[in-house]
C-alpha cells in the first residue's frame, strides 16, 4: 500500500479487489496468486466475449447438423438443384410481380399528374382529392420500387448462396465418399467358408 509492503494474517477489506500473492502460513512459501478484480467494463467485455464464443459454437454446431441433413436428404446434386430451382422461381415471380406493379403505378401516377397539370394550365384549381390521390400513388410507387429492388437483391444473394451450398455439398460428398472407402479398407476380411 502506497509503495509499502504489508503483511497480515487476514486480508483487509480494501485489498480484496487488488492483485496479491498468497503465502503458506507454515512454510512462508508462495502458494498462489490472485488477480485483481475486473472493472465493470472488463466484466462487460468478458461477458460479451463469452457470449460471442457461445454464439460461434452454436453456429458451428448448426452448420454441422445442416451439413449432415443435406447429405442424408439429397443423394445427388440434381435433387439439391431442384429444391433451389423452386426457390429461384419463387423469387423470380416476386420480381416480375413487383415490376408489373411499379409499371402500373408509374403509369397511373403519370396520368394523375397529367390531369392535374392540364387543370393548372387551364387556370382551374387542382381538387384536394386529386392531390391526395397523387400523394398516395407516389408513396405506393416508392414502396413498390424499393420492394422490387429488395427482391432483385435477394435473387443475386440466392445465386451466391446456391453456388456456396453446391460447393459445400460437393466437398461433403467427397469427404463422405473418402471416409466410406477408408472404412471399407479398415474392415477385416470376411471369413472364408
Amino acid at each position: 500500500e502506497n509503495g509499502q509492503r504489508k503483511c497480515a494474517d487476514s486480508l483487509p477489506p480494501e485489498a480484496m479487489a487488488a492483485a496479491r500473492e498468497e503465502i503458506n502460513v507454515r512454510s512462508g512459501m508462495r502458494t498462489g496468486e490472485v488477480q485483481r478484480a475486473l472493472t465493470d467494463e472488463e466484466r462487460a467485455a468478458q461477458a460479451e466475449e463469452e457470449a460471442k464464443r457461445k454464439t460461434e459454437a452454436l453456429a458451428a454446431e448448426t452448420r454441422r447438423r445442416t451439413d449432415q441433413a443435406m447429405l442424408t436428404s439429397f443423394q445427388t446434386e440434381d435433387e439439391l438443384r431442384r429444391v433451389f430451382a423452386e426457390r429461384v422461381n419463387l423469387v423470380d415471380n416476386s420480381i416480375n410481380t413487383a415490376r408489373y406493379n411499379v409499371t402500373s403505378l408509374r403509369e397511373g401516377l403519370v396520368s394523375l399528374l397529367r390531369t392535374a397539370g392540364e387543370r393548372e394550365l387551364s387556370g382551374k384549381p387542382v381538387p384536394d382529392k386529386l392531390s391526395g390521390d397523387i400523394r398516395v400513388r407516389h408513396t405506393q410507387l416508392l414502396y413498390h420500387t424499393a420492394l422490387q429492388a429488395s427482391f432483385e437483391r435477394q435473387r443475386a444473394e440466392l445465386d451466391v448462396e446456391i453456388d456456396e451450398i453446391m460447393l459445400r455439398y460437393r466437398e461433403l460428398k467427397a469427404g463422405d465418399a473418402a471416409s466410406s472407402r477408408t472404412a471399407a479398407i479398415d474392415l477385416p476380411p470376411a471369413p472364408k467358408q
